[in-house]
């Protein structure tokens, strides 16, 4: 063996991780290393000075001499015999010992490898009490998905109840507006034979306002049926015909200045084409943008209707002065049961106008754009495919 491997088992031997011990049959320390030395609180000379019996304490001698040193002399070697060694300073320290017999030109010799039963402890304990946290992280991990199981049928089970109700609460409502759709209808046609026939002035306004009431009810119930068809039926359904869009425009603003008499709507039309359009769709997406500018706008300024052309299709715009409508309102303008502004107004009653006219828009292959300015006003841009 060169001198570099020779320095290494020694180095390895003299701190290895246990202590190791050389002994002659009469106990003694024919070799002993610095592991053993430090953990006795010895020096190493004095220790090799030392017999094995002078480290152990009376009962250990009689161990040694009764048990495990006749069992190593006759098996040839011993595994983890509990045993304890003395400190300088008195103290036992708990050992586990495992030797082997040897036999060598210089007599019998017993090679000890004894290891700290502290350090073992410790790390037994120390693996024991980690298993147990493993175990009760288990079973918080198990519990945990559980509740979460549970608490996701629970909400599963709450969400089908909520779309029950709203989809109850929808039909309630579409069979509520058909309900009301023909008296409304036979009220208003009564009012006008009524107005015919009466020769009051007096009579013929309370006629007039009764006919104004009946049809803004009328608009407010069908939009009311539009929604429940877009949600539970079919959706918006059009049927397309050949029309004037200029005089089909004009003639639903003839109507709307009777139903808004104190509105100043106007009318201009760049160019002329007849148009593949549904008409009674059409009035009524009037019927909503106008009725929506009256609502939100600045009467004192008129309401101003545009017709224009291209060669991708129709466009319809409305517009009004007054405030621009407030940015929040904004992302969801078009959805249902909004409204422009909190304040109330006789004119409108529900949010579902901008709905309705989107969704006319749409099912005519269009679209419907806005933009609002405190200055210029607010405009709705209707294309009509």
């Amino acid at each position: 063996m060169d001198n570099t491997a020779l320095l290494s088992t020694q180095a390895f031997f003299e701190h290895a991780p246990c202590a190791l011990v050389v002994m002659a049959p009469d106990g003694t320390l024919v070799r002993c290393n610095q592991t053993l030395a430090d953990w006795l609180g010895y020096d190493s000379a004095t220790l090799h000075a030392m017999s094995f019996d002078q480290l152990l304490p009376a009962d250990g001698r009689v161990f040694l001499l009764t048990h495990w040193g006749p069992l190593l002399n006759m098996q040839g070697s011993i595994s983890e015999v509990k045993i304890a060694l003395r400190h300088r300073d008195g103290r036992k320290l708990p050992m586990l010992l495992s030797g082997v017999r040897r036999e060598s030109d210089d007599g019998i010799r017993y090679h000890l490898a004894l290891f700290s039963a502290l350090e073992s402890t410790s790390s037994g304990k120390a693996a024991l009490e980690a298993m147990q946290r493993a175990e009760e992280m288990l079973a918080q991990k198990i519990e945990a998905e559980s509740a979460l199981q549970r608490a996701q049928t629970e909400l599963a089970a709450a969400y089908q109840e909520v779309q029950r109700r709203a989809v109850f609460s929808e039909q309630m409502v579409a069979i509520a507006s058909h309900d009301l759709k023909n008296p409304l209808t036979a009220i208003q046609m009564a009012a006008s034979m009524l107005k015919r026939d009466l020769p009051s002035d007096r009579a013929r306004r309370l006629l007039a306002g009764i006919d104004t009431s009946t049809e803004r009810a009328l608009r407010m119930i069908v939009d009311l049926l539009d929604f429940a068809s877009v949600r539970l039926g079919p959706g918006m359904t059009i049927r397309r015909e050949r029309v004037d869009l200029v005089r089909a425009v004009d003639y639903s603003i003839s109507e709307l200045k009777v139903a808004f008499p104190d509105a100043q709507i106007r009318h201009y039309a760049r160019g002329w084409r007849v148009v593949q359009v549904d008409p009674d769709r059409l009035q009524q997406l009037m019927g909503n943008l106008v009725a929506n500018a009256v609502a939100y706008g600045d009467l004192r300024y008129p309401i101003t209707v545009t017709t224009d052309f291209s060669d991708d299709g129709a466009v319809v715009t409305v517009h009004n002065h007054g405030a621009a409508i407030d940015d929040a309102l904004l992302p969801t303008l078009f959805e249902p049961m909004t409204r422009g502004s909190d304040c109330q107004d006789t004119v409108r009653s529900v949010g579902l106008g901008l709905f309705i006219v989107k969704k006319i828009a749409e099912a005519h292959g269009g679209s419907v754009n806005m933009c609002s300015d405190g200055v210029l006003g607010t405009r709705f841009e209707v294309w009509l495919g």
